[in-house]
């Protein structure tokens, strides 16, 4: 079957559904729900969880693996899910690999992917993302949650004011049959802040559920959207994202006791990205020190995209340190994010120990 005739199916069977439609559902990991709300610091205001901080390492290459499904829904994913990489420093290489990143099955059990680097604590043989029904709109919002966006109607800056009970009713029952607990957390919740890059909410956005007008109190509602909006595609290749621009190589960091690096935060949600060459085995230490709050993700051997470790407060004060047996000879990564999106950037050092 061609790629025209498959789509034509799949809308064919869309355009039969009811005015509810069928809806993506966000993964969490276990770690999210424990780190909803950090305790308190000396200044007295409560942390949250850190969702700028599952945005993967820009530049990265990703590797996705089909776990399931039938050639031409393969190629359905192939075909669309790189129009990302048109306006973001990202590719998808889809080699099968069995550490692949990104792990889809074709399942009836709905659409959803679990957020950036969230795929890095699943293990290796089970699914990262699924699509229970296929085409261009719901591969795209997918692999949007897969590069780290969130559901753009949870948009902090957004306001949208639900009638509970009417969306409650809807999502209970069929084509989505959500639990309780599934509408909160997809629906009503809105993300802190504090957590996020985010723009002014848009209507157009790939990431933008489509909202009948019964499930508000002020008239807000939203059309099916297909593609990409303008916003979509300017978003996600910024400066705070993953901008084409920057450099291709990561700074270097030397192995030499207390040899720091100066760096510097420039605008909020921000990220550096250094590497660091081992060539006997040991016990290393890398470490930040200065008063912009950052946090810490080491990747390697030899990849930009396998998570060793990560760490936020470990340093002294809110600086972030992870102390690591590297017993692989080779190249790894450190990523260092800004942890709040609202202020606080400035400059700090980097060294790493043996």
């Amino acid at each position: 079957m061609d790629h025209q005739k498959y789509l034509n199916r799949i809308f064919k069977g869309k355009n039969q559904m009811s005015e509810i439609f069928k809806m993506c559902y966000d993964k969490i990991v276990p770690s999210d729900l424990r780190r909803l709300v950090r305790p308190e610091y000396s200044d007295g205001k409560a942390r949250m969880a850190l969702f700028m901080a599952k945005k993967w390492p820009n530049g990265s290459t990703l590797k996705v693996r089909f776990m399931g499904g039938t050639p031409e829904q393969h190629d359905i994913v192939k075909q669309f899910a790189p129009r990302w990489s048109d306006h973001a420093n990202l590719r998808f290489d889809f080699n099968n690999a069995p550490d692949a990143e990104i792990r889809i099955t074709f399942l009836d059990d709905g659409a959803w992917s679990y957020i950036g680097t969230d795929s890095l604590n699943i293990p290796l043989n089970t699914a990262t993302m699924n699509f229970g029904w296929l085409d261009e709109s719901v591969v795209l919002h997918e692999f949007g949650h897969a590069i780290g966006l969130i559901h753009e109607h949870q948009n902090p800056v957004g306001g949208i004011q639900w009638n509970r009970e009417n969306v409650i009713r809807d999502l209970s029952g069929p084509p989505n049959n959500w639990p309780l607990e599934t509408i909160e957390h997809n629906i009503f919740r809105k993300y802190n802040v504090n957590q996020m890059n985010a723009t002014a909410v848009d209507k157009l956005s790939i990431m933008m559920y489509t909202i009948p007008q019964h499930w508000t109190l002020d008239d807000f509602h939203t059309e099916s959207n297909n593609i990409l909006s303008k916003i979509d595609k300017d978003f996600i290749g910024a400066s705070i994202n993953y901008p084409k621009d920057s450099p291709k190589e990561p700074i270097e960091l030397t192995i030499v006791e207390m040899k720091a690096v100066e760096a510097e935060i420039g605008q909020p949600g921000e990220q550096d990205l250094y590497k660091f060459i081992t060539v006997a085995a040991g016990r290393y230490t890398i470490e930040t020190t200065g008063q912009t709050d950052v946090t810490m993700s080491l990747y390697g051997p030899d990849s930009q995209t396998t998570l060793i470790a990560e760490d936020d407060d470990s340093g002294t004060g809110r600086n972030a340190k992870i102390v690591v047996d590297l017993t692989v000879s080779g190249t790894y990564y450190v990523q260092i994010r800004h942890y709040n999106s609202a202020g606080g950037t400035g400059s700090y050092n980097i060294w790493v120990i043996k």
